[in-house]
């Protein structure tokens, strides 16, 4: 008997978006666009610009997004935190967003100032919840309002059942998809696919995906973020610390694995944090069967008149 072609292999539409951080020097502005540059032909549905902990990146991230506005055909989706400003300022902030032709908001809680194990307090005059904003968003200017949540509950919540409730609210407020924290458990992001569905949750829940470009950074990065390592992933890089060559074969079999798994389980977007590196990246798009479009193929996009008037 023949066995059923998996979705992998069947040419099954994935779609993916792409996160960039903002540069803190010229070289890193380098390779931001580089990276940019290489994955556009790709088509992404969107890509996003993350802000440092307590908004500490928000002049970068505002000017990053609107070079990304003026010199690519990519549409943007501007993070935006509830940390380190009052409602008014990141009203304000959403208004100059809107008229620099801006859609997209990713609407997060953002970590503290004082560190990831701080206890979140309100900015005098801020949002006490994520969901505020993202109300905030839809009211102002009708957004498109992607929202961050944790497929292995954040390091702070009690149970992964509050980290549901919390998405609930999120998606009651207006929120029109979740993007996961990254995780190289598939098993954790089909459960918690199950649970959110149980508490009505129907807004499409994105896996995030962190291709491993060096193991004991990654490491530290899931400690921070209550993302688990499998011993498993550990074992895969045991030993190569000292060869690159190697670590970026397993890097990308690794990913690569993880996508597919993914794909055939049925998920048809997956969000990809990029670290503002293209190569693994764009080899893993490649293999789950997206093709770099010719410039002339793309959609255009106008410069919208207000962006180089806009006060961000």
């Amino acid at each position: 008997m023949a066995r059923p072609v998996p979705l992998s292999r069947s040419g099954a539409s994935v779609g993916v978006s792409f996160e960039f951080f903002p540069p803190k020097t010229p070289e890193m502005e380098a390779s931001l666009w580089e990276a940019a540059k290489r994955l556009e032909p790709l088509d992404p549905a969107f890509v996003s610009v993350t802000y440092g902990a307590g908004g500490s990146t928000r002049e970068r991230t505002h000017a990053t997004v609107a070079r990304i506005v003026l010199e690519s055909t990519m549409k943007p989706a501007a993070h935006l935190t509830c940390v380190g400003a009052s409602k008014d300022e990141i009203r304000g902030t959403l208004r100059a967003y809107h008229a620099a032709g801006v859609r997209h908001i990713v609407a997060l809680r953002g970590d503290p100032p004082t560190g990831l194990d701080a206890p979140y307090e309100a900015q005098p005059g801020g949002y006490q919840a994520t969901a505020e904003l993202v109300a905030d968003a839809k009211r102002i200017g009708n957004f498109e309002v992607s929202v961050g949540t944790y497929p292995e509950k954040h390091p702070q919540s009690p149970t992964l059942l509050h980290d549901v409730e919390v998405l609930k609210r999120k998606v009651d407020a207006g929120a029109d998809r979740a993007i996961t924290q990254f995780f190289f458990d598939n098993s954790a992001f089909f459960r918690f696919q199950d649970v959110a569905a149980a508490a009505g949750i129907m807004i499409p829940i994105v896996p995030g995906i962190f291709p491993v470009q060096n193991f004991k950074q990654t490491a530290n990065f899931a400690r921070r973020a209550g993302t688990s390592v499998p011993r498993w992933l550990a074992e895969r890089f045991d030993g190569l610390e000292d060869d690159s060559a190697t670590r970026r074969l397993v890097a990308a079999a690794v990913c690569a694995e993880q996508v597919i798994d993914l794909i055939d389980h049925g998920v048809e977007e997956l969000h990809f944090y990029t670290m503002n590196r293209a190569d693994l990246v764009f080899a893993i798009c490649h293999l789950i069967g997206l093709r770099a479009k010719p410039a002339a193929g793309r959609p255009g996009q106008q410069e919208p008149a207000s962006l180089r008037r806009a006060a961000w």
